[in-house]
């Protein structure tokens, strides 16, 4: 995980409560929520990439070298 960096966070009490799961504690949901965020971020930088690289061969081809 690397280095960790302690910060304090004000969330409607309501929220939290829906967000946590299985009583797991704070940390880890908002954990869980911050990973979440950094994955949508970089899928919507490569959906934004979407028919802007030119590929050499194309997709029967690729099927077929599996």
């Amino acid at each position: 995980m690397g280095r960790l960096k302690k910060i304090t966070v004000e969330v409607p009490e309501e929220l939290l409560e829906s967000a946590r799961q299985n009583g797991e504690g704070i940390s880890e949901t908002v954990r869980d929520a911050l990973e979440l965020k950094a994955r949508r971020q970089a899928y919507q930088r490569l959906r934004e990439l979407r028919g802007k690289i030119k590929w050499s061969i194309d997709y029967k081809t690729m099927k077929h070298d599996r």
